[in-house]
């Protein structure tokens, strides 16, 4: 991003008031509203022109192997602006390794891709480490009683009162003995 010598004048003159507050003038404030607002507008300039690579890229990697030279190049480019090579534009220099030049964007790209991969990693095993391991604990203040109070004698709790154990045949009724069926002449009289 470059910066013409009016935006640089406001952007100093706004520096040296973030640093030494002092009261603005209305042409000032203008001056860093619009400055505010050119660069938004380079923001968006930049993600429109970063989409706008990162599809001409897709286009090229499934027009491969045709489109080597331009593919190879594209991908230079968006290395170049910080894009982090993806699953696909690997496996497409994987096929394509028998050229040199793809050989030498492979072994970058696949550096590249596992210091991505790490970066995440360890940025979810931040979010989810425990909140001690994150940052170091705030010393606790001294509250009213605190000290004095472990001095004192404090009253023991009364035991528990104790039961007493239950026999098994307690706990466990006794089985019931199956009833034996009628004779069978019983049976066949009914």
């Amino acid at each position: 991003m470059a910066f013409s010598a009016d935006e640089l004048r406001v952007l100093r003159r706004a520096l040296a008031i973030a640093l030494q507050p002092a009261p603005l003038q209305d042409e000032d404030v203008q001056d860093c509203l619009r400055l505010v607002e050119s660069v938004d507008e380079a923001v968006r300039e930049a993600g429109r022109l970063r989409a706008f690579l990162l599809a001409d890229l897709a286009r090229y990697r499934e027009a491969l192997p045709g489109s080597l030279s331009g593919y190879l190049e594209l991908l230079r480019d968006a290395l170049a602006a910080g894009y982090d090579p993806g699953a696909d534009d690997l496996a497409a220099l994987r096929a394509l390794r028998r050229n040199p030049a793809a050989a030498e964007l492979l072994a970058r790209c696949q550096g590249l891709a596992e210091r991505s991969v790490r970066a995440r990693l360890a940025r979810v095993v931040q979010a989810t480490a425990p909140a001690a391991d994150r940052a170091p604990r705030a010393r606790l203040l001294a509250l009213p009683g605190g000290r004095a109070a472990a001095d004192e004698p404090r009253p023991t709790p009364p035991a528990p009162a104790e039961r007493p154990v239950p026999k098994p045949s307690e706990v466990f009724p006794p089985r019931r003995r199956p009833v034996p069926p009628p004779p069978p002449e019983e049976r066949a009289a009914g």
